[in-house]
Parts: structure tokens; C-alpha cells; sequence
């Protein structure tokens, strides 16, 4: 199975599979750590938020 290395396509180097280089490898890190790769959901609640710190329910 052949893949292309996610951020530019190019081939893979094996040492930094499966990007190929260490710039692709560290944007990929950066895009983790700045929340680039986020899920976009609702506006938190503060009073929902608020509701389940005092319950001690884990919230969704």
C-alpha cells in the first residue's frame, strides 16, 4: 500500500514516516498543539459547565 505523506503528498522518507521530512513532521506537530485538527462543536454552556463540576457527572 503505497501513502503519500499527508501534509504535501510527496513520498515518504523512512525516517520520518509517514511524512517526508522533518518540516512536514513538525507542521503536523504545530497543527496539534495551535488546535488545528479540532472538532468544531457548540458554544460551551457556562451554566451546563458549572452544573457538572458540582454533580461530579463527566460531561460529553
Amino acid at each position: 500500500m503505497k501513502t503519500d505523506c499527508p501534509i504535501c503528498g510527496a513520498r515518504p522518507a523512512p525516517e520520518f514516516k509517514p511524512f517526508c521530512s522533518r518540516g512536514c513532521k513538525d507542521r503536523d506537530l504545530l497543527q496539534w498543539l495551535g488546535e488545528g485538527y479540532r472538532i468544531p462543536g457548540r458554544p460551551a454552556d457556562p451554566e451546563e459547565l458549572q452544573s457538572g463540576l458540582d454533580s461530579g457527572q463527566p460531561r460529553d
